[in-house]
């Protein structure tokens, strides 16, 4: 019996945990992570700023190298037929020492398949000691 593959549908939650660790710190290329939650024309407006595919990978290469570890804590996640939406802190402890702490509110759509088609969100910086 093949295992039903988990997408941004069936666990939103597991999947903001856990594209940021296989992304950062997993075996695989970011491109096949990335394929896995997201379709191949994905798109990520981020605090105004339109990411495609091609942006998105540029940002994670350097962050694989920086990350020391990252934790993420979800404090919502609503899916409803093809909407999802978040709110939640990504943490990043930084190999220099420095943590990284930003607040999410994440509002997206999915394809028909369950993956991520399109993100909205806004993020803000916050101390640390809030996440």
């Amino acid at each position: 019996m093949a295992d039903t593959p988990v997408t941004p549908a069936t666990d939103l939650a597991g999947y903001l945990t856990r594209y940021p660790q296989e992304l950062t710190f997993g075996d695989e290329e970011p491109e096949t992570v990335m394929d896995r939650y997201h379709t191949s024309d994905y798109e990520m407006v981020s605090d105004g700023i339109l990411l495609d595919r091609k942006r998105l990978l540029d940002h994670v290469r350097p962050g694989r190298k920086r990350a020391a570890s990252i934790q993420v804590e979800v404090d919502e996640v609503i899916v409803h037929g093809d909407r999802v939406a978040s709110r939640y802190r990504l943490i990043a402890s930084m190999r220099k020492g420095n943590v990284i702490a930003t607040e999410i509110y994440m509002f997206g759509q999915l394809a028909d398949d369950g993956r991520l088609h399109r993100v909205t969100q806004l993020t803000r910086t916050i101390p640390a000691e809030q996440s």
